[in-house]
């Protein structure tokens, strides 16, 4: 089996996976509801900004960082964002994990 077809299997595995099946079914009743999926975005947008300042800067916009804090505080109290916010990180994690094992397959390349 040749490399490129190992990595064909591997993207279909991910799709039949449980996080990846989970999150792409709440993701799609999320994006059923436009004033979740709205606030959701909102957050999304947020968080981003804030990390980006952070990376530009050095620093954390303490103001910025208390917005999301309480965009995520008034999410997390509806049920449908909650089971939203876990799959999402499930999902991150597997990716993660995938990428931290191919990673360390080509690390003694970068020495």
């Amino acid at each position: 089996m040749n490399v490129y077809d190992t990595a064909n299997k591997l993207a279909q595995e991910i799709r039949q996976s449980e996080e990846y099946v989970n999150y792409k079914l709440i993701r799609e009743e999320v994006n059923s509801n436009l004033e979740l999926k709205n606030k959701i975005d909102e957050f999304e947008k947020a968080r981003y900004e804030t990390q980006i300042i952070a990376l530009q800067t050095g620093k954390d916009d303490e103001s910025k960082m208390r917005h999301v804090q309480e965009l995520y505080g008034e999410l997390i109290k509806n049920e449908e964002a909650s089971k939203y916010f876990d799959a999402e990180m499930k999902f991150n994690i597997l990716i993660a994990d995938v990428n931290k094992i191919i990673g360390e397959t080509v690390q003694d390349l970068l020495k």
